[in-house]
């Protein structure tokens, strides 16, 4: 019999600072993720990595610890296409909480609508190649033109050598997308590497492309606090603040050097000192693509 090996990742440092920076009132983190507890959600048996337990109860001391209010989970590629997890979640947040689902070919238009009237508003694709690589073509035109009417948007998460080889695909989508993790580029190619201009153009010719600075400890070449990672958020600032949010990806998983998320709050008035711009970013941007609120 052959065994999968499935390497177990390191768990989200413990001890949140408190940041020094406060965040707006209704601020959402838009990118993060519960793991679990697996004994309730299991973990999908062809999962590329196992995580160890975050689950619900970790995710609100941590975002009370922050200052969010409201989130976004991700449902993460751990749990497949069951997103039983954020289902249950947003059910128990009183409207604080969406969700980005994990679906598949199999999904119908009726499970569609049970994850949309659960507060699901949008759908992720992994191109990423320790994460498997890219999906089926025919997949992915199929999921998007289904999603489409919804309302919904796609989130596509990329290696950033790759982001090239898929621009003219993004501009022809049917519905809006984010790309997250800033395409993670590499902190040490620089501003000019062709990855980040592609991006760049991207944000400036199509207006249904939103970029996610989060990430900075996966762009970040030089390590904690990351600071090498803010150059080219706040380009992405610069260039359409309309269609920019913000996450922390606790609790981080596949990360060469685990983030203090307390460090990360402590970045965004380095991407963006103007307050107008941090209201944007953290509430009026998030609110708008996700529905909080309706």
């Amino acid at each position: 019999m052959n065994i999968m090996y499935t390497p177990t990742i390191p768990p989200p440092d413990p001890n949140t600072r408190t940041p020094k920076f406060k965040l707006p009132k209704l601020s959402c983190d838009a990118h993060c993720h519960i793991f679990g507890p697996g004994a309730k959600y299991p973990y999908a048996p062809d999962r590329s990595y196992t995580p160890p337990d975050a689950p619900l109860e970790d995710f609100k001391v941590l975002h009370a610890k922050l200052g969010v209010e409201r989130a976004v989970i991700v449902n993460a590629s751990v749990h497949g296409v069951d997103n039983t997890v954020a289902l249950d979640a947003i059910a128990q947040s009183n409207g604080a909480y969406r969700a980005v689902a994990n679906i598949d070919e199999t999904i119908t238009e009726r499970g569609l609508q049970v994850l949309h009237d659960g507060g699901f508003r949008g759908c992720r694709f992994n191109f990423v190649r320790h994460l498997g690589g890219v999906p089926d073509k025919r997949m992915f035109n199929r999921i998007s033109d289904m999603v489409a009417p919804l309302g919904w948007h796609i989130d596509l998460h990329f290696d950033a050598i790759d982001l090239p080889e898929y621009a003219d695909m993004l501009t022809k989508l049917p519905l809006s997308y984010t790309i997250d993790h800033m395409g993670r580029v590499k902190a040490s190619e620089g501003l000019d590497q062709l990855p980040f201009k592609i991006l760049i153009e991207l944000m400036q010719r199509d207006e249904k492309c939103w970029v996610k600075i989060c990430g900075s400890e996966r762009v970040s070449s030089a390590g904690p606090p990351f600071t090498d990672a803010v150059p080219f958020a706040r380009k992405i600032v610069e260039t359409a603040p309309d269609r920019i949010i913000w996450g922390t990806d606790w609790p981080h998983p596949n990360v060469k050097v685990m983030p203090n998320d307390g460090d990360l709050v402590d970045l965004i008035p380095l991407f963006a000192p103007e307050p107008e711009f941090q209201q944007k970013i953290l509430v009026d941007n998030p609110a708008r693509l996700f529905g909080f609120g309706e």
